[in-house]
């Protein structure tokens, strides 16, 4: 399984970044898939798996405490 989600990544990251894009050198073609993947894959594109919403919305999501929850009480 773990397989088949990297291979999914590979075609996104080629498809959507790698193929649109003409690299002067390997440093640029570094620079510009790091601000793909940090800005548009985790940052905006919607993940099936996380409901979706991207990732950065999904972790964002973990670290608000859910309002369903009743308050702690202390005795």
């Amino acid at each position: 399984m773990a397989n088949a989600k990297c291979e999914a990544f590979m075609k996104t990251l080629k498809y959507e970044e790698v193929y649109r894009q003409e690299y002067r050198d390997l440093a640029e073609a570094r620079a510009s898939i790091h601000r793909f993947i940090e800005k548009i894959y985790n940052g905006k594109r919607l993940h099936s798996a996380l409901g979706y919403r991207p990732p950065a919305e999904f972790e964002r999501s973990l670290l608000i405490p859910s309002s369903s929850q009743p308050p702690e009480q202390t005795v």
